[in-house]
């Protein structure tokens, strides 16, 4: 997807934060209990938690009000969805996937890698609100990424197609569902 100069600098912004040695050590025990969901519950294709904003202390650009880990089984196709409610902006903190953007018939390849010496564009996405992606994950590891929105955890819309009509979505919270899916 094509970036504007201040949509890269909003990443690059995100980016600094998360470079930090001291939020990736608060993050790290919010991805353990992710982890822990994930492999208590044998058939999520993901598991996820939302990451207590003050973890980034005052450095977020101010249009985003929820951080998220989340961990993608490996080998997971967890489907399309999009957000009407929210810009996601989305970093692949530990090993690499396929953020694929569009929508059925026209997605487009997006991989993104944790090296942290990748050029940013290989490891961020942004999505803006409404764009149709969907996450497809390698067979070797999992995949851990960081996700910023632009509206509170609670607030949070995750739309899908409904599998009984091609012209309906369905609509739910991700603080309504548990934490693995």
């Amino acid at each position: 997807m094509e970036m504007t100069l201040e949509e890269r600098s909003r990443l690059e912004a995100l980016d600094t934060v998360l470079r930090s040695k001291n939020v990736r050590e608060q993050i790290r025990p919010v991805v353990e209990r992710v982890r822990a969901e994930l492999a208590r519950d044998k058939e999520a294709l993901m598991a996820w938690e939302p990451i207590p904003l003050t973890v980034f202390g005052r450095a977020l650009p101010p249009e985003i009000r929820s951080g998220w880990a989340f961990i993608l089984r490996a080998a997971a196709d967890t489907g399309a969805e999009r957000h009407p409610n929210s810009h996601q902006r989305m970093m692949s903190f530990e090993g690499s996937g396929d953020l694929q953007t569009g929508g059925p018939g026209h997605w487009q390849s997006n991989v993104l890698v944790s090296n942290p010496e990748a050029l940013l564009e290989q490891r961020w996405i942004s999505i803006p609100q409404n764009v149709w992606h969907r996450p497809v994950v390698g067979v070797d590891a999992d995949w851990e990424v960081v996700s910023f929105h632009t509206v509170l955890a609670n607030e949070l819309i995750e739309e899908r197609p409904d599998t009984r009509s091609k012209l309906r979505t369905r609509q739910m919270k991700y603080l309504g569902r548990s934490g693995a899916n």
